[in-house]
This record gives structure tokens, sequence and C-alpha cells, in this order.
């Protein structure tokens, strides 16, 4: 997964960052309100069409989402709200660069087909958030799919640079909805699991005759 290979590459440099936050007072949350503004910056660079500048900032957007995080362990400051606020705003970020591309290809004709796939690049994150989101509200664990946010910001950023930014959509579009339907059978799979156990425990709860 790009998510793990990622945090195992920049653990070093963002440990050192972290420790230059916490030292200076910074909260976590003001580096989510950071993180979430330079995701609007490059929203609105992208959507003027200038794809490789937004995709700069992009990726230092990114970093400031794996830096909230990390501080706020690091300095004892995680809450329950802050994750709430985290997620939030990691939708809100997802949907603001969406827009953007929108915007963009709308004003350029014959670009359907980009549009189109956007759309379902959007339905297909919002799956894939809401069946963990659902599940873990039903007390399931559920961590399947194999294009989750890191991923698909990711490849985002390398689309806009690359300049091949409509193999990519189609490669999202696609992936994002396979992975909801991942997750939507992995909590099939734990909840018939569930449910076959559940009358053998209640058979060796029956008292004896």
């Amino acid at each position: 997964m790009f998510s793990k290979i990622g945090r195992d590459f920049f653990a070093p440099a963002i440990a050192y960052i972290v420790g230059f936050l916490q030292s200076a007072g910074i909260s976590p949350n003001a580096i989510t309100f950071t993180g979430f503004a330079l995701t609007f910056l490059s929203a609105i660079i992208l959507a003027q069409g200038y794809f490789r500048w937004g995709a700069v900032i992009l990726f230092f957007a990114s970093v400031f989402d794996m830096l909230d995080g990390a501080l706020a362990r690091a300095s004892a400051q995680s809450s329950i709200f802050g994750a709430f606020l985290d997620s939030t705003l990691d939708r809100y970020s997802e949907s603001v660069i969406l827009l953007a591309l929108v915007f963009y290809y709308s004003g350029i004709p014959g670009s359907r087909v980009e549009v189109v796939l956007i759309f379902f690049i959007v339905v297909g994150s919002l799956m894939v958030s809401y069946t963990r989101a659902r599940a873990e509200a039903l007390n399931v664990t559920c961590k399947a799919g194999m294009l989750q946010r890191p991923e698909r910001v990711v490849l985002l950023i390398a689309g806009l640079l690359i300049g091949w930014l409509q193999p990519v959509l189609w490669i999202m579009a696609i992936l994002t909805n396979v992975s909801a339907i991942q997750r939507i059978y992995e909590v099939y799979s734990k909840t018939k699991e569930r449910q076959q156990a559940a009358p053998v425990v209640q058979a060796n709860k029956q008292p004896p005759t």
C-alpha cells in the first residue's frame, strides 16, 4: 500500500518536523486547518488549468495531512474531536480538488469523459469512507480496499505532474468503486462469521439437562 510505504519513507523527516512544531507550541488542529487551506489553494490553481503547480501545492498539503496525526500522538493531544475534524476535512479536501477538475473540464469542449470519470471517483470515494464508518458503527473492523485516500492522492498528484490525467482518472474511477465493493464483501464475511458463531456460543451456554 502506498500509505504504508509513504509513512515509512517520510518517517524520519516527519519526526524532525513534528519535534519542531511541538517545541513551537503549534496544535494539531492548526496543522489540519493549514493543510486544508493549502488544498483549497491547490483547487483554485487546478481550476485554472495549472496542473503541475496545483500538484506541487497538493503535495505539500498532503504532507500537512501526515503531520497533524503524528503531532497529536507525539504531544499527547489526541482527541475524539481532532480525529473527527481530520476525517471531515479530508472529505472536503478531496471533494474540492475534484470539483476544481470538473470546473476546468466543463469549460473545455469534448471533455465529457473526464467529467463522468470524476463523478464515478466522487461516488467511489464517498462509498469507501461510508462503508468503513458504517461498519465501525456496527462494531465491525473494515480496512480492505486497494485504493484508499492516500493512494488516491498519490495517483492524482502523479497524473497531474506527468500530464497523464485521463488514464489516472480511469484508474481511480474503477478502483475506488472496487475498493468500496471489497469493503462491502469484508463486512459481509465478518458478519456472516459472527452470525454462524452465535448459535454455537448460545448452545455452549445451555445448562446440562
